[in-house]
């Protein structure tokens, strides 16, 4: 933040932040917008220094926008084009998206199921396919993100077979012979 310029994390492209007036709560003009260490720094015609600037951080931006506006980016969409269509798995309805969450890392999808909601990376390998047109976001989610995975076999049992105990033990009738008796050095 220098000379009243204002970062955002929010993604966005220069056609979000057009020179004009913005804004519900307080109303300000944006003069420019240009891209800093891949963020996106707004400049408006009310902050004219950095400590009009500071007062804003952390500040909710609220951009007039058409909802039927499509992203001029390509596989990209806004959360409100996501929420409320169908998620489909192998061909079958397993829920709707009910909202996103934006991280550092990937956006996650929340998707409501029967079960409760799980969240899904919105990564391209498990979210291949997005048709706003007929309402369906396809997933090929990775074992056990959906369901509980059954839990893996142990290398070794923990408990001993009868008939395993029965060879190792000896019979109640036998008596040790006294010509095989081991000496004290076990000969």
């Amino acid at each position: 933040m220098t000379r009243g310029d204002v970062s955002s994390r929010a993604p966005c492209s220069r056609s979000r932040f057009p020179p004009g007036p913005h804004g519900t709560a307080k109303r300000s003009s944006s003069s420019r917008l240009r891209w800093y260490n891949q963020h996106a720094v707004g400049f408006f015609k009310d902050v004219p220094d950095r400590e009009a600037a500071e007062a804003l951080a952390k500040a909710i931006l609220w951009i007039d926008q058409d909802d039927d506006e499509e992203s001029d980016e390509e596989d990209a969409w806004y959360d409100h084009q996501l929420v409320g269509l169908k998620v489909v798995r192998d061909g079958v309805q397993i829920g709707t998206i009910g909202r996103l969450e934006h991280l550092p890392a990937q956006d996650l999808l929340i998707v409501k199921t029967a079960t409760g909601d799980v969240m899904v990376p919105f990564v391209k390998a498990i979210v291949p396919s997005v048709d706003i047109a007929t309402g369906i976001v396809t997933i090929t989610p990775p074992p056990g993100l959906l369901e509980e995975l059954p839990d893996e076999p142990d290398d070794e049992p923990d408990t001993v077979s009868e008939a395993d105990a029965a060879a190792s033990e000896p019979d109640a009738g036998d008596e040790p012979d006294a010509e095989h008796t081991p000496d004290q050095n076990g000969a």
